[in-house]
């Protein structure tokens, strides 16, 4: 059961993004660890995982099980298109010993209630009896998972769980916290408001780059104001600087992202490191 703080991490990537740099996983996930998050998602939206080939992921997701040796929970982000590769990917994470896997709603189609149900049952069946988390986020596959679906998946699928919910803002946010599911706050300025309405902790895409602030602002919501952190990195392609800020901490990430993203232009990484070296967290220096 996954719990906390987890980190949404990036994916150690090298040739211009076209192969794992699975020397880099073991040093990350130690970040990670040192950092104090509880756990990580691995492959989500920070992570690079719909555009990554079938075979990569499952490596990618095993190198990170290997690499947290149980010292933090890994939760592995399965969705995919159809609904065989869904499958095939929670299966396999599953084997592997992840403590969750959580799934998001294909994108491209606009599914019906009937076909959500259909699609996220077979996943929590693959991993059954791993827990299975719907990773609800409107902006990327286009459209919200209705209410609907969630009350007949636990019908269906006893190892459904929780949700990991990224929508905003709070009105797309609320309706996801449902009694008796664990949710996950994705926005980090819906942290506060979602740890008081009963959310169970946090999976952030800050915590990949700077773990010990979501760490900090999980036992006291109301320490720190995120959002100007975010957003200096929110101004440049989100995964590009993720792992820039990452060498610059000492994490040996290589820069690379896989395409269609980019990596940053020189005049971007200059802009970044000037940041880090005057406005940033005094734990990033």
């Amino acid at each position: 059961m996954l719990k906390g703080a987890l980190a949404a991490a990036v994916t150690p990537l090298q040739d211009a993004g076209e192969a794992l740099d699975e020397a880099a996983f073991g040093p990350y996930v130690q970040f990670l660890a040192a950092g104090g998050v509880d756990g990580l998602l691995a492959l989500g939206t920070t992570g690079e995982g719909f555009l990554l080939p079938m075979e990569q992921r499952m490596r990618a997701a095993q190198l990170f099980v290997e690499a947290a040796g149980g010292r933090i929970l890994v939760a592995v982000h399965c969705g995919a298109q159809s609904t065989w590769d869904t499958v095939e990917l929670a299966a396999h994470a599953a084997d592997l010993g992840a403590d969750g896997i959580a799934v998001m709603a294909p994108p491209y189609f606009t599914l019906d209630a009937e076909e959500l149900v259909a699609h996220f049952a077979a996943a929590a069946r693959a991993c059954d009896p791993v827990p299975f988390y719907v990773y609800e986020f409107a902006a990327r596959s286009g459209y919200a998972v209705p209410l609907v679906v969630l009350e007949r998946l636990r019908e269906v699928a006893p190892n459904f769980r929780g949700l990991k919910v990224s929508d905003t803002p709070w009105s797309a946010f609320a309706p996801y916290l449902i009694e008796g599911l664990d949710v996950f706050v994705g926005p980090e300025a819906l942290l506060a408001r979602g740890l008081a309405a009963g959310a169970a902790g946090a999976v952030s895409a800050l915590a990949s780059v700077f773990p010990e602030l979501i760490v900090a602002a999980l036992r006291d919501p109301g320490s720190a104001d995120l959002g100007p952190i975010r957003a200096a990195l929110e101004r440049l392609p989100f995964q590009a600087a993720a792992k820039v800020v990452l060498a610059a901490r000492g994490v040996p990430i290589r820069p690379d992202v896989r395409r269609p993203l980019r990596t940053l232009t020189t005049e971007e990484r200059g802009e970044l490191e000037t940041w880090l070296e005057s406005s940033s967290p005094a734990a990033a220096r």
